[in-house]
């Protein structure tokens, strides 16, 4: 994971090669606290893959990189 402050950074960082998935910060910290929200639980069991894709459905985070 690489982090950058604007596209234009991502950009100039990739060059000439094909960017991958990005997303903002602020969707990371979303992301982070849907799939780790309960981690700390004395009950928690880890969560199925159909649990999991779903998190990133919600979130919008779809297509081929987002598929578990």
């Amino acid at each position: 994971m690489n982090l950058f402050r604007s596209e234009e950074h991502v950009a100039a960082w990739l060059g000439d090669r094909a960017p991958g998935a990005t997303i903002t910060v602020s969707r990371l910290s979303e992301l982070a606290h849907a799939w780790w929200h309960d981690r700390l639980a004395p009950t928690w069991t880890p969560h199925s893959r159909e649990h999991n894709q779903a998190v990133l459905d919600r979130l919008g985070l779809v297509g081929p990189f987002w598929r578990l």
